[in-house]
This record gives structure tokens, C-alpha cells and sequence, in this order.
């Protein structure tokens, strides 16, 4: 454990209100980033529970005060065997968009070997300052007293309804009174503050060793899961050197493989470095053309053979080489000189702390398996299940395998310090949220507000999607979009990402913004 600090500054930004406030209580109580970010995480998975999970998995990276950065990934890793003695509980279930309907699928068999509480604790073990029962108390009182349910949340209810209706235990949770919960309803968790206490007495023990473990691996083994007890004995949380990603001035910290978004970002910035944005008007067409242009080739060089291989280094260190640039970069100056609906249910922390320790942290529930670990309050993820985390196949995925993930907890440094720490949800616009933020911040100078907050667009297999803001009849005039299918939103949306982000300027001041489009809150706390 450190030593006192010499101030509980801080920032901490998240996807709801309590999961902020509960990161800036850790600062308040002396707490590092990494206690902040932490009990902010516990505290999501009462509050965010449709969109994180204890069972699920993800990411922190973390800069200290020493200057040290790493990479803790503790996403979610395939189980041992593909046989299951029986068919697998694995069924599709569709997902009311409004304006579309998506199938996912859950059950058992859809249950990947969750890494969340590993990776939890293993941090808190390396890096923290609080005790464990301090850091889970928000989550505890809350889970407990219950909160109301906004908008946002309801919304997510609904859109999920076939899910969190689909097992009795999942409706004790989200309809307890036979109907699903929405806005004005209070959420309570009660088996999940019991749980935290266990979890404090045991460590990770309780979920990967223990009665829970034998329980969870007897319930998958019983009835069409692959999940086994030795899948849970052997998970081990993976330290990694983050990708590191000059631009301009700045050097860009972020997810390395096994995961793509990282290094996906890392090559759209080395695209969109050549092109001088800086010199041209945010929003304009050019500017359309150009964040066009430079998602429309990191697509292309996906699809070159690389998209299901980015999680071998040698592949990714090929993937960002000069050699295999080449092609793009000359189809992309010949550019400048001329002139579909995914949930993405994941959520984001990014903390700093007046010592200059910052971490940024991306978790992940997909969408919920429908099963509840019992007595826990606990929902299992469906990782398995998750068609983009499956290029195989399902039931087709390659065994005892870290994941791969579009997740990219991310951190810009200015002279080695942290000047913005950011992450975002959304699947694959994950990517292109986090490259439009981090390109309005460095190339157009602005505040974090006005960068998360600026319009953005995400395009993909032909279709270009633009929230509002960008100057229609100018871009329809100079046929930028070519025979694109453009779809112009007409509002701000939840598809194009959730970035929660904190910042620090040249004079220290701290600063910070939860993304609007996925309920987001942020906390300065002044010391």
C-alpha cells in the first residue's frame, strides 16, 4: 500500500450519477484513482447493471504517479472444452430497438469465464490505498436503500426486457411486482450487498474456488453450460504494456492486442495524422470526408485478412508497420487532395487523482446471460453468445483463449503526465467515438466538454451515420458520401458511444464530463 497522499483532488467521471460520486467519496476519504475507479465499478454493477456485471469482464489501464503504465486485462476467457454432455442452453432472444429489432443470445451455454472480480481485486491488491470494505461501501448502501430509476436506465430495461424477464431469478431483479421495473421505480439488489461482504472476507476465492464456484460450475455442467470449476480455479487477470500511440505533440495510451479497438484507434490516428485536421473547419464536409475516409480504410485493412488475427502482436505490430501502411496512407492523400443498430452494453470510469495516478476503465456484461448466480444477485455474461466476439462461429470459438474486444480504456499523456483519460461503450463504435474524441481535444483544441459533447459520425459497411450538426446540404452537395446510405440522426444517441472522460490542463486545473448520450455523470472533487 502507498503512503498518505498530499491531497485527495480529483476527477472521476462514469455512466450514472452514484457510480461517479462513489469514485469521488474514495478521493474524499483519501483514496487513490485506482480506489476511485474501483469503487465506482462495484457501484455500476448496482446502478449500470444492465449494461456491467461482477460476472463479466474488461479492462483498466493505469497510469501512476511514478510514471509506471500498465494494461490489467481481466476480460473474459473461453472455457477448456466445447462439449457439454448435452445440447447447450444457448437461445436467441430480440432485443425492441424502436426502430429495429436485434437478436442476441443467451443461456448457459452462452456463459464465458468472467473475469471481473479477479481483476478487481488483483488491482485493488497492487495499486490501491483504501481497504476493500470502504471501497464496496457505496455499493453496498444503494443496493441496499435502493434508487430510483431514471430515464436512461428504464430505457435500457426495456430495450432488454427479453432478457432480464427470461428466468425467474433475473424478474425477482428487474419485475419484481410482475412487470418490468420503469422510470420512478426503485431498484434494489439486497442479495448483492450480502455478497460484498462475503467478498471482502474471502477475496476472490468465494467466486473462483470456493461454494459459489462449485455451485456455478454444477449449475453449467447440469444444464447445457460449458463452464467448468476448473475454468474458474485457473483464470488469471493479465498484466500487459499498453499500446502506445504518438500523435502530434501527445502520445496516446490504449488497449494492446489480444483486443483489436486499441489498435484499431492506433491505426486510424496514424491515417488521420496525415491529413493535418487542425487546418480544417470541425463539422465541414471536409472534415466529414477525411473521419469518412480514415474509418472506411481501418475497415478495409481489417477485412485484408487481419480482423480475426489482431490479437497475435506480430500481427498487430504488421497491421500498424510502415510497409503495410503504405497503401493506405497514398489511397487516403489521393483523397484530401480531391477534396447498423448495435446495444454495445458496456459502461466506462476514468478517475484521476491530485498525485498524478489516473486510470481508465472499461467493463462489460454483453448483454446478460439471463442466469443469476443465486443468492448473489449476480447476472453471468453471454460472451459466448456475442456475435462480434465470435468470427467463428458460434460454439465454434477456440478454447481456453483470452477474448478479443473492441473495449479501449484509453489515456493521452502530454510530457509523460496524463492529460485526458477516456474510455467509451458502444461495440464497434467504441473505436470511432474514442478517435473523434481524442482528435477534437488535440487537433481543434477543445475542453473536454465540447469534445465529448461535439457531434459525431460512424461509418461502416457502406453506411455513414451523422448525428446533428454537421452541415447536411453542404455534404450533399459535394457528394462526399458517395453511395454511402447515410442515415442523419435527430438527436444525439447511445449508438455512437458513451464517453466518460476526465482531463487536466497545462495549470493543473481539473476538469471532467459524462457523456449526455449514455446517462453519464462526472464529480470534481477540490480537496
Amino acid at each position: 500500500m502507498s503512503i498518505p497522499p498530499k491531497t485527495n483532488r480529483g476527477a472521476v467521471a462514469a455512466g450514472h450519477a452514484l457510480t461517479a460520486e462513489a469514485g469521488a467519496e474514495m478521493l474524499r476519504q483519501g483514496g487513490n484513482a485506482f480506489d476511485a475507479a474501483i469503487a465506482a465499478a462495484f457501484t455500476a454493477c448496482v446502478v449500470e447493471s444492465s449494461l456491467t456485471s461482477l460476472a463479466g469482464g474488461g479492462f483498466l489501464l493505469t497510469h501512476t504517479a511514478a510514471g509506471e503504465n500498465r494494461l490489467f486485462d481481466f476480460f473474459c476467457q473461453t472455457p477448456r472444452s466445447r462439449e457439454t454432455g448435452r445440447s447447450p442452453d444457448f437461445y436467441p432472444i430480440h432485443a425492441n430497438f424502436g426502430d429495429t429489432i436485434q437478436e442476441f443470445h443467451i443461456g448457459l451455454g452462452s456463459i464465458a469465464v468472467p473475469g471481473a472480480i479477479a481483476g478487481l481485486l488483483h488491482v485493488h491488491q497492487k495499486l490501491g490505498r483504501l481497504p476493500l470494505q470502504q471501497i464496496v461501501a457505496p455499493a453496498q448502501h444503494w443496493a441496499t436503500q435502493g434508487t430510483a430509476v431514471e430515464p436512461f436506465r428504464a430505457g435500457c430495461f426495456q430495450i432488454l426486457g427479453s432478457i432480464l424477464t427470461a428466468t425467474a431469478e433475473a424478474r425477482a431483479i428487474y419485475a419484481p411486482g410482475g412487470t418490468l421495473l420503469t422510470a420512478g421505480d426503485r431498484f434494489y439488489l439486497s442479495d448483492f450487498a450480502a455478497f460484498l461482504d462475503d467478498l471482502v472476507q474471502q477475496g476472490a476465492d468465494l467466486f473462483y474456488r470456493g461454494d459459489l464456484a462449485h455451485a456455478i460450475a454444477q449449475n453449467c455442467q447440469a444444464h447445457g453450460g460449458y463452464l467448468s470449476l476448473e475454468d474458474l480455479q485457473t483464470y488469471q487477470v493479465v498484466e500487459r504494456e499498453p499500446l502506445a500511440v504518438p500523435y502530434g505533440s501527445a502520445t496516446l495510451l490504449t488497449n494492446p492486442p489480444p483486443s483489436s479497438g486499441g489498435t484499431l484507434i492506433a491505426f486510424a490516428l496514424h491515417l488521420l495524422a496525415q491529413s493535418s485536421p487542425a487546418l480544417t473547419a470541425h463539422g465541414s464536409p471536409r472534415h466529414v470526408a477525411i473521419l469518412r475516409e480514415v474509418m472506411g480504410l481501418t475497415n478495409l485493412a481489417r477485412q485484408k485478412g487481419y480482423d480475426d488475427h489482431l490479437y497475435r502482436s506480430e500481427i498487430a505490430q504488421e497491421f500498424l508497420g510502415v510497409t503495410h501502411l503504405t497503401p493506405y496512407l497514398e489511397q487516403f492523400q489521393a483523397v484530401l487532395n480531391r477534396g447498423g443498430s448495435k446495444w454495445g452494453s458496456t459502461t466506462h470510469i476514468s478517475a484521476i487523482d491530485g498525485e498524478g495516478n489516473a486510470a481508465s476503465l472499461t467493463t462489460s456484461n454483453g448483454e446478460g446471460s439471463a442466469y443469476v448466480i443465486p443468492g448473489t444477485g449476480i447476472m453471468m455474461n453471454n460472451m459466448l453468445g456475442e456475435e462480434d466476439l465470435n468470427p467463428q462461429g458460434f460454439h465454434q470459438w477456440p478454447t481456453n483463449q483470452r477474448m478479443s474486444s473492441m473495449m479501449a480504456p484509453s489515456l493521452v499523456l502530454q510530457d509523460g503526465k496524463p492529460r485526458l483519460v477516456l474510455g467509451s461503450g458502444g461495440s464497434n463504435r467504441i473505436r470511432t467515438a474514442i478517435l473523434q474524441v481524442v482528435s477534437n481535444v488535440l487537433d481543434f483544441g477543445m475542453d473536454i466538454e465540447a469534445a465529448v459533447s461535439a457531434p459525431r459520425l460512424h461509418w461502416e459497411r457502406g453506411a455513414l451515420h451523422l448525428e446533428p450538426g454537421y452541415e447536411q446540404a453542404a455534404i450533399a452537395a459535394q457528394a462526399i458520401t458517395g453511395n454511402d446510405v447515410c442515415t442523419w440522426w435527430q438527436a444525439p444517441s447511445m449508438f455512437f458511444g458513451g464517453v466518460h472522460a476526465v482531463a487536466v490542463d497545462a495549470d493543473g486545473t481539473l476538469s471532467g464530463v459524462g457523456d449526455g448520450r449514455r446517462g453519464g455523470a462526472w464529480v470534481v472533487v477540490d480537496g
